[in-house]
């Protein structure tokens, strides 16, 4: 098995809105892709610091983190 093989298929354990929560995603784009979310339909903090969407392909996730997703608020 070669190594990205076996990076993409661990699983990893996070605290999601206060619950645990196991994934294979290695990035926050890809764990808000997992639940079945659009990327513009949900806001992200990860352990504890806001990450715009631009941003959350760019942002990896490892095992322990916590993420928090709320209502993204538009208007002014």
């Amino acid at each position: 098995m070669n190594a990205s093989v076996a990076e993409a298929s661990t699983t990893i354990t996070l605290t999601v809105n206060g619950g645990l929560h196991t994934t294979t995603a290695r990035t926050l784009a890809q764990w808000v892709e997992q639940q079945g979310q659009l990327p513009q339909a949900v806001a992200t903090a990860l352990n504890g610091e806001f990450v715009p969407r631009n941003l959350r392909a760019t942002q990896t996730l490892s095992d322990g983190d916590t993420i928090i997703t709320f209502q993204p608020i538009e208007g002014g």
